[in-house]
């Protein structure tokens, strides 16, 4: 009688769970809904645009566009910011990781919240800046005159936009990994004799690899989508500080429009490329 009972009191309870199941179906199936047709229209739907324009006029008149040479310049003045941008920032950003992780000092909170400043910043703010510090209204112009030092308006002032705008990526990937890992490794490496250089190379770098390479990987799509800051500085010159962004911009303005979505292809599969790369970085970091 006793299991009969108590068989009676727990039918109720698990037939109310399976109700609830039930009820949370339509609610789940909604969601997906919404989801996928946000995903349809913001991400798939342009690209799908993009694509059928591009090839719109056949494939000769595709490749016609991306063989051009001035669409050629841009894209190798977009590579050339881009591998400028991830030298510097990976160096740089590893130094700063490891300062703010390692070390205790005055103004290390104020150091921390400047590594995002880029992020808060507008690139169009980033852009005007540089070109009052190196422009012609700069009080250290003349002497980058008398250096023949030419920034603004040139391949070095499209490389310190870039470089300023990717900047946190690399050490905002390192940082919680450096937090999360400790001290531990590195003060018994210091113990047993290891110099400074040997601990970071030997015990700090090999943790910290996946994280590196992931925000080498989020630096190379900024770096290469990178629009406003170099739109300010570029001048526009065309087959000399045009971008492949501003290309595609120069493009779009003249009403070639075949030719301007044949070129943004180009920057559609570098993106796919990035993408499938940080896919599997993340999974690499989530399996350490």
């Amino acid at each position: 009688m006793a299991q009969q009972g108590y068989s009676r009191s727990v039918a109720p309870t698990g037939s109310v769970t399976v109700r609830e199941r039930n009820r949370m179906r339509p609610a789940q199936v909604a969601l997906l809904v919404v989801a996928l047709a946000f995903v349809a229209l913001m991400l798939v739907l342009p690209l799908v645009v993009v694509l059928v324009t591009a090839f719109r006029e056949g494939a000769g008149a595709w490749l016609a566009a991306v063989a051009d040479k001035y669409t050629l310049r841009a894209l190798g003045l977009t590579l050339v910011a881009t591998l400028f941008a991830v030298v510097i920032n990976t160096a740089l950003g590893l130094c700063a990781a490891w300062l703010v992780t390692r070390f205790n000092f005055r103004g290390k909170k104020v150091l921390s919240a400047l590594l995002d400043l880029p992020m808060a910043v507008s690139p169009v703010i980033v852009g005007l800046s540089l070109l009052l510090v190196f422009g012609r209204k700069s009080p250290i112009y003349p002497l980058l005159t008398a250096l023949h030092l030419d920034i603004m308006f040139a391949v070095p002032g499209i490389i310190l936009a870039t470089v300023f705008v990717t900047f946190p990526f690399v050490s905002r990937s390192v940082i919680p990994v450096l937090e999360a890992r400790g001290t531990d490794e590195e003060e018994a490496a210091a113990l047993m004799g290891a110099s400074g250089r040997t601990i970071f190379f030997r015990v700090t770098l090999p943790h910290v690899r996946w994280a590196l390479t992931y925000g080498v990987v989020l630096c190379c799509a900024r770096a290469m989508g990178e629009f406003g800051a170099v739109s300010v500085v570029s001048g526009h010159l065309r087959g000399l500080t045009n971008t492949l962004p501003l290309h595609i911009e120069i493009l779009f303005n003249e009403f070639q429009y075949v030719p301007a979505f044949a070129v943004s292809t180009i920057l559609v599969v570098l993106a796919l490329v990035i993408l499938v790369a940080k896919s599997v970085l993340t999974r690499r970091m989530e399996e350490e």
